[in-house]
């Protein structure tokens, strides 16, 4: 359902799908500009990723039910929530990749400006290389006050896998992030 409409509807393009290891532990990082931008992501990788949501999605009932089912798990923003990296390691473990967006939060134009150390973090902790993916055009798909999503062309860049930060080691996690965001900021300045 997710590929015909991402390919038809809103014009997808997908570069580098190729570099998606199927297997073994992996984190995968992305910009984030809209609210279908995890199953976009899960669409490209073809394979099962979970993704840290924010709590406040899990207190509305049949959302939070669809969300867990594609192995959504609630994070607490704006501290170190240990539950929630417990949830990562924990569906990691279970064969799934996990899904982080490096700034944590939505930005209206798609580029990250202040990435956090979380997936950094939490590859160290699982020894898993990072994929860093960048969404563009996802800000223009949802509209407020519209209730259908517009069809605006959307395009899907993949990076190059980069090596986990070593654990413990704060000014890796810091170096890799920044790696992770310098990459998905240069895709992004690639444009459609």
């Amino acid at each position: 359902m997710v590929s015909p409409t991402l390919h038809t509807y809103f014009r997808g393009r997908i570069y580098g799908a190729e570099k998606v290891p199927q297997q073994g532990p992996l984190v995968v990082v992305s910009n984030h500009a809209s609210d279908i931008d995890p199953v976009l992501v899960a669409n490209c990788v073809r394979r099962p990723v979970a993704f840290m949501a924010k709590q406040e999605l899990f207190e509305i009932p049949v959302l939070a039910t669809l969300i867990r089912w594609y192995g959504a798990y609630p994070v607490n923003r704006g501290s170190a929530d240990r539950s929630a990296i417990r949830s990562a390691l924990a569906s990691a473990q279970a064969g799934w990749a996990l899904g982080l967006f490096l700034e944590g939060t939505r930005t209206p134009d798609g580029r990250i400006y202040d990435p956090k150390l979380g997936a950094a973090l939490i590859a160290s902790k699982l020894a898993a290389p990072l994929l860093p993916i960048c969404l563009w055009g996802t800000e223009n798909i949802l509209i407020q006050d519209k209730k259908l999503p517009r069809s605006a062309p959307i395009t899907i860049r993949v990076g190059e896998i980069l090596p986990p930060p070593v654990a413990g080691d704060r000014a890796q996690l810091a170096a890799v992030t920044q790696s992770c965001a310098d990459t998905i900021n240069a895709l992004h300045a690639l444009g459609r």
